[in-house]
C-alpha cells in the first residue's frame, strides 16, 4: 500500500521505528519529536497495528468538522450573482449580513468570490503608483471639494453631478448634494448647507474649474469668481490645486462613491435627485461610521458663523463683478 507522508511524518516514522527496534528509548524519541512519552507510546502501538499508515494523521483527506455546508456557499454565490453582481467582497458581506441574515466571515466570502470568478484580488491587478500627501492635523482645517459627473441613477434618471465635501484630516464626508450641473449656484447652495451644519472651515481645496478660478489675461488684475467672492466675504481661504492628483483624497472618495453610493441607491429604490438629497444624510452617517479616521489632533478648526441669515442672503446672492 502506498502511504504519502510529509517531512514531519517521515521524521516520526524513523523515530518510532527506532523505538520499536529498541535502538532508542521512548523518552529519547519524545525529546526528538517534542511529544510526551504517552503520545510516543500511542504512536508505537498504532505503528505495530497498522504499520507506516498508523503514523499518518488520521483526518487526512477528510473534510474539516468546521467546514461550512456547501448549500450555504451556493446560496451566497447565487444571491451575489442575482442581486450584487458588481459588489466587492466587503460590501457584499455587509449586505448578506444585514439583509439576508447569513453569517460567514469576510475572508471566507472573498475566497468564494475569487474561486467563482466574481472578484479579482488586488494583488493580481496592475499596481497604481501615486505619491500620497500627508493629511492635515485637525478637523475643518482643509476641506476638499469636487463635482463628480456620473450616471448615478443607472439610467433611472438623467446623468447628474454629485458635489462632494470631504475633510482632509479625517476622510469624513462633510456634505454631499446632487445637482443637475456643476455650477456656481449649486456650489453656493451646498456650501451654505455646509456652514449651517458644521460652521466655517479654515480653507476649501478645489481644482481649477471655472467656478473657482479665473484664467488671468492681465497679470495686473486680480479677479474673483462669484464663488471665490463668497468665500472671501466669509473669510474662508480658497486653494486651487494644479492637478487632480494633488486633491487625491476627494478623487478617491469619488471613485468609492461611484461604487457604493450607486448600489445603495439601487437597493433603496431612489430614482430622483430630490429623493437622493433627502436620503444622503443617512448615507453620510453610515459611510463615516465605517471609514472615517480620527484626526491627529482633536481640535475642531470650524468657526462659528456669526453672520445673520440676512447677511448670508446678501453674501450668497449673485453680484455683478467688475
Amino acid at each position: 500500500m502506498l502511504v504519502t507522508m510529509n517531512d514531519k511524518e517521515i521524521l516520526r516514522l524513523s523515530a518510532i521505528r527506532d523505538v520499536c527496534e529498541k535502538r532508542i528509548r521512548r523518552s529519547d524519541a519524545a525529546s526528538v519529536l517534542s511529544l510526551s512519552v504517552r503520545q510516543i507510546q500511542r504512536l508505537v502501538t498504532r505503528f505495530r497495528q497498522l504499520g507506516a499508515a498508523g503514523i499518518v494523521h488520521q483526518r487526512r483527506g477528510k473534510p474539516s468538522p468546521n467546514k461550512i455546508h456547501e448549500d450555504i456557499r451556493c446560496q451566497c454565490l447565487s444571491i451575489i450573482r442575482e442581486i450584487y453582481p458588481d459588489f466587492g467582497p466587503t460590501l457584499a458581506h455587509e449586505k448578506l449580513t444585514e439583509h439576508h441574515n447569513i453569517s460567514i466571515s469576510l475572508e471566507t466570502l472573498r475566497q468564494w468570490m475569487i474561486a467563482d470568478g466574481l472578484w479579482v484580488p488586488h494583488a493580481k491587478r496592475k499596481p497604481r503608483v501615486y505619491q500620497p500627501r500627508y493629511r492635515r492635523d485637525c478637523l475643518g482645517e482643509l476641506i476638499q471639494i469636487d463635482g463628480s459627473h456620473h450616471d448615478w441613477f443607472e439610467e433611472r434618471s438623467p446623468k447628474c453631478c454629485l458635489l462632494v465635501y470631504i475633510d482632509d484630516a479625517t476622510g469624513r464626508l462633510m456634505n454631499l448634494r446632487f445637482s443637475e450641473t456643476e455650477s456656481a449656484f449649486d456650489y453656493m447652495v451646498a456650501t451654505r448647507e455646509y456652514l449651517e451644519q458644521h460652521g466655517k472651515p479654515t480653507a476649501f481645496y478645489s481644482d481649477r474649474h471655472a467656478v473657482f478660478h479665473v484664467s488671468k489675461r492681465d497679470a495686473s488684475t486680480e479677479r474673483l469668481t462669484q464663488f471665490g467672492r463668497v468665500l472671501n466675504d466669509l473669510n474662508i481661504e480658497l486653494i486651487c490645486a494644479n492637478s487632480s492628483q494633488a486633491k487625491g483624497r476627494v478623487e478617491r472618495a469619488n471613485k468609492t462613491l461611484q461604487d457604493r453610493l450607486v448600489k445603495e441607491m439601487r437597493l433603496q429604490g431612489i430614482d430622483t435627485i430630490e429623493q437622493a438629497n433627502a436620503w444622503l444624510p443617512d448615507f453620510i452617517a453610515d459611510f463615516n461610521r465605517r471609514f472615517a479616521k480620527p484626526a491627529r489632533y482633536p481640535k475642531d478648526m470650524h468657526r462659528i458663523v456669526r453672520e445673520a441669515p440676512e447677511d448670508l442672503d446678501d453674501i450668497f446672492a449673485w453680484q455683478e463683478l467688475l
